[in-house]
């Protein structure tokens, strides 16, 4: 039998926020196995913690979707990284730097407790990149139940593919009441998807000028909907330094609101590192709060 830990990640409220199981001694374990593991327990990520091949590095680890295993995400990176840290059963202000091997590279973290608040902040292991533009508006909105009228904003008029690591189908969306209404719809999902490249869509509308609500499906990669996706936040960031929105701006800092249509909000924080009016890093954090142990077979 193999120990369990399940985490909510990007909330220190337990029962919000996207849950993770964490499987802390993964080592001798196939792939197979693993995608197995991760099908049965059907959460958005299950995250496998093994020695690391550079000793210097806290872990390494490999990250499944209940269908497939993807090189990096947001979420099993924070919940892992504070779980290994140890300090979520403790009161005293203290910081634990580690890296985690992640397929997509190694990825430094920081984790702090403050006040009796646990959080951790991760250096994306990829500076993301655009794929292309889709210019159907019309095949776009039919694919999330909406309108034409529905896509765009005044940041970006038209959805793009990005990636850093992962990618994902950024969709701007004109307003929060659409944002709630979005569905993936049949075949026009499936046509949209297999145009943009990508199974995952990831949607967002602007609260203020610095706060963000977005919500992210992948039915394909086994998530019909996700309730906090730190690596489209990264792809974002992307999204947004290319646009223009760091230019000349004095915080670089953004914080995205996912999942409140599930019943289970989220809080994700972004920073942005510039160099001369160029995206040099990202930095995503949160925070986790443990929710469970226990043991699972092993297949």
């Amino acid at each position: 039998m193999l120990e369990l830990i399940t985490y909510d990640v990007f909330t220190d409220t337990p029962f919000l926020g996207n849950p993770l199981a964490i499987v802390p001694q993964a080592e001798g374990l196939t792939t197979s196995q693993m995608q197995t593991i991760a099908r049965e327990l059907n959460l958005s990520e299950t995250i496998f913690v093994m020695r690391p091949d550079n000793a210097a590095n806290k872990a390494k680890v490999r990250i499944f979707f209940p269908k497939a295993e993807i090189p990096f995400a947001g979420h099993p990176t924070i919940g892992c990284a504070i779980y290994l840290s140890g300090l979520a059963g403790t009161t005293r202000d203290s910081t634990v730097e580690m890296t985690l091997e992640e397929n997509a590279g190694p990825v430094p973290v920081i984790v702090r407790m403050t006040n009796g608040r646990v959080s951790a902040e991760f250096t994306a292991p990829l500076l993301p990149e655009r794929t292309c533009q889709i210019d159907d508006i019309a095949l776009t909105a039919r694919a999330l139940g909406l309108e034409p009228g529905d896509i765009g904003s005044p940041i970006l008029k038209a959805p793009e593919v990005w990636q850093a690591g992962p990618s994902y189908l950024l969709v701007p969306v004109a307003t929060r009441a659409a944002l709630g209404r979005a569905r993936p719809t049949g075949a026009d999902w499936e046509k949209l998807t297999e145009h943009a490249g990508t199974i995952s869509a990831w949607l967002f509308v602007a609260d203020s000028d610095h706060q963000f609500r977005a919500r992210m499906f992948s039915p394909a990669g086994g998530t019909p909907e996700d309730p906090a996706t730190g690596s489209a936040v990264v792809t974002f960031v992307g999204l947004l330094a290319r646009h223009g929105y760091y230019n000349a701006r004095l915080d670089p800092r953004i914080q995205v609101t996912q999942g409140v249509e599930m019943g289970r909000r989220s809080e994700i924080q972004a920073r942005a590192v510039m160099h001369d009016d160029a995206l040099a890093a990202v930095r995503i954090g949160g925070s986790a709060v443990q929710i469970s142990t226990g043991r699972i077979r092993i297949p």
